[in-house]
């Protein structure tokens, strides 16, 4: 019993850190598509007529 406890708290802490992982790297696509968008607005612009 003694060793369950601590194996049940690293699973969670596994659990947690992979789901993390996932969501920075979702949050990382969606920061480079907003990125891209400005990037082709601002080439849209160049000549200054936007």
């Amino acid at each position: 019993m003694k060793r369950a406890i601590p194996l049940a708290m690293l699973a969670l802490f596994s659990a947690g850190l992979l789901a993390g992982c996932n969501t920075v790297s979702g949050a990382g696509k969606d920061m480079q598509k907003a990125g891209e968008k400005v990037e082709d607005k601002a080439h849209d612009c160049s000549d200054g007529r936007c």
